[in-house]
């Protein structure tokens, strides 16, 4: 009861306290008077009374009494007449005002500056920096892929503007950044990188000199999230476009998601500008993992800064001889094209193409320092070369779950490779829109037959009657939940048929509810699903129930790798539109058999060699017994050439090559 007493005079006393500052500037100017006299006054009187040289009469005393409230207060404790004294109190406390107003008006003037930095409105003066425009989910992959090519270099620096509250975007690099060892607007070290954030409309040109873009050495354009992100990389490409001079030597790298976008930010983006489609790229990654298990685990291994990587060398020493020739000519570094002095891209060209003194070497490797070169032919065994065996073409059964606007681009995709009576049937929510897109790439196909059906794929009773284990592969992609979310109003003038809007975190919980029935499926089997599942959110590919190293297409991660990779090697924007489009060389697993003898140890330049006569380039390889093992899951790119390994009948090569 005491308790409750004590606590209720605490809150009316800070009611009072609440009205009181309420009141205005002059009440508190008065009640802080008079608690200030309060506390000087008896403490002077009680300074004086235990003073024993004070004054001995009454009188002496209160004016020693003035004197020390004078004095502590500032306002003077002059002693005289009493024209004298108000004099004196005037004067100081004029005195007095204009100090704190001076004090004031400096505090202001300060903490406006200060406010102002931390609205991130100043300029960036660096030069060679990294400039990032916009805030999606994909800002997190790109700082921390640019953080980690940064590594062995100095003074390094990124420059991030987003119309986003530039310690919001401070607080969630770090938080996301973790021990890489930078941090926003600071350098940890030697080798490390520090991160600027500017808050600001990436489409406004007199902002984007606040990241200082015409000094950079490279621009990255993320797509913001919502129906309108590709709109908006269109209309900040033409305001940098506005801001930076031509010609320029400055790389500019954006991404679309609609295919239909592609060519006008193509446009905006200018000459020596590069866009990537993401929708054309995940597709075709989608089918060739599909085809090819274990591709999507090569594909992050080239493309993340943390193992090997695309570089180029300076071709001095192989002038005038052939590219298979150079095949062998390093053993810590794996050829795999060439790139011309007119600035076309080859991969895998045929093996007698001769290489020009202005040519240079497209390798993998683990550093552009690594990429020396020693020749391998010496350890090449020729005992241990085979020849493939023939293997009967067969016809597949393919399966795809869910729909959504990649779904037309991955069935043509499929229709490329599709064999005589290859077959895919098409599960997802029935609308009519999806029948329609279905029908229509099937018509326009020859090769593959397909067929759809309706149904909720994240319906176990559904998945059940597919007898998903008889097919030779299965697509997981994200498809919006039509029936347990309200679609949001079509904007005007657009197609009603259209598939609707993607968002991540939908999407992939309805991808997440499907790979757990499928798991229920196989193991009720007793088999491995052949699965490839594409999703949005790299932290959701952490929750999926899937088997240790299974396939996985992340689309934000994998775009933010490939927009990293080209900031730092602007020709590598060929070398991956070469990679990607239909025609021409990709990687491949394939049997280990077909290339040398199994069950015996051999140097992996025999494996070189043996592709080499096969007009393809070896880059690496896959144990089976090591699938389940992470990071690498039987995954090793460009091994050093003398390094010996003994393959079994289920081992891959990973090779580029021809279809």
């Amino acid at each position: 009861m005491a308790q409750q007493h004590t606590t209720s005079l605490r809150l009316r006393l800070r009611y009072r306290f609440d009205n009181l500052v309420a009141g205005g500037t002059a009440p508190l100017v008065g009640w802080l008077a008079v608690a200030c006299l309060t506390v000087v006054v008896p403490a002077s009187a009680v300074l004086v009374w235990a003073d024993r040289a004070a004054p001995t009469t009454l009188s002496g005393r209160l004016t020693a009494v003035w004197v020390s409230v004078g004095q502590t207060l500032k306002v003077g404790g002059a002693v005289g007449s009493p024209l004298y004294v108000l004099a004196s109190v005037t004067l100081a406390l004029v005195a007095l005002l204009f100090v704190s107003t001076l004090v004031s008006l400096i505090t202001t003037g300060i903490n406006q500056r200060i406010m102002s930095l931390r609205r991130g409105h100043s300029t960036v003066l660096e030069a060679g920096h990294t400039v990032v425009l916009g805030w999606s989910d994909q800002i997190l992959p790109v700082v921390t892929e640019l953080v980690a090519a940064n590594a062995n270099q100095r003074r390094r620096a990124i420059a991030v503007l987003a119309p986003k509250d530039k310690v919001d975007m401070e607080d969630e690099i770090a938080t996301g950044l973790g021990g890489t060892g930078a941090r926003p607007g600071t350098r940890a070290g030697t080798g490390t990188t520090r991160i600027i954030c500017r808050s600001g409309p990436t489409t406004d040109p007199t902002v984007l000199a606040r990241v200082s873009p015409q000094t950079s050495k490279a621009v990255l354009v993320l797509p913001p999230d919502g129906d309108a992100g590709d709109a908006h990389v269109v209309k900040t490409l033409l305001a940098l476009d506005a801001a930076l001079p031509r010609p320029r030597d400055t790389v500019v790298v954006a991404a679309v998601r609609d295919a239909r976008n592609h060519l006008t930010a193509e446009l905006a983006a200018g000459p020596g500008g590069h866009v990537l489609c993401a929708d054309e790229i995940i597709a075709r990654l989608l089918v060739q993992t599909a085809r090819q298990p274990g591709l999507s685990l090569v594909y992050q291994e080239l493309l993340d800064f943390d193992g090997d990587e695309f570089y180029t060398a300076p071709a001095h020493g192989l002038a005038g001889r052939t590219f298979g020739e150079a095949l062998l000519a390093f053993t810590t570094s794996s050829v795999v094209g060439l790139l011309h002095a007119d600035g076309r891209v080859v991969l895998n060209p045929d093996t007698g193409t001769p290489i020009d003194a202005d040519d240079r070497i497209i390798l993998v490797s683990e550093d552009d320092d690594t990429a020396v070169p020693e020749p391998a032919g010496p350890w090449v065994d020729e005992d241990a070369i085979v020849t493939a065996r023939p293997r009967p073409p067969y016809a597949e059964r393919l399966l795809l779950l869910g729909w959504n606007r990649r779904a037309p681009l991955v069935i043509e995709q499929l229709d490329e490779f599709a064999g005589p009576g290859a077959t895919l049937d098409v599960v997802a929510l029935g609308d009519g829109a999806a029948r329609r897109s279905a029908a229509e790439v099937a018509a326009a196909r020859g090769r593959l037959e397909v067929a759809f059906h309706s149904g909720d794929i994240t319906d176990p009773d559904v998945l059940a009657k597919l007898d998903v284990p008889s097919y030779d592969s299965v697509i997981v992609i994200g498809e919006t939940d039509r029936e347990g979310t309200a679609p949001a109003a079509a904007p005007p003038g657009s197609d009603p048929s259209a598939p609707a809007p993607e968002h991540g975190s939908g999407t992939d919980d309805r991808t997440l509810v499907t790979l757990l029935h499928l798991r229920a499926i196989g193991e009720a089997a007793g088999c491995e699903l052949p699965l490839t599942t594409e999703m949005s959110d790299d932290g959701n590919r952490l929750l999926a129930p899937a088997r240790a190293g299974a396939d996985f297409i992340v689309s934000g991660r994998l775009i933010s790798l490939l927009m990293t990779q080209i900031s730092e090697s602007g020709h590598l924007a060929d070398v991956f539109a070469e990679l990607f489009r239909a025609e021409g060389s990709e990687f491949y697993l394939r049997p280990a058999a077909d290339y040398v003898r199994t069950g015996r140890e051999v140097a992996f330049a025999t494996v070189v060699e043996s592709a080499r006569r096969r007009r393809e380039c070896a880059v690496g390889y896959r144990l089976r017994a090591q699938t389940a093992t992470a990071p690498a899951y039987g995954v090793r790119l460009n091994p050093d050439k003398r390094q010996r390994v003994r393959f079994g009948e289920h081992d891959w090569v990973v090779v580029l090559a021809e279809n």
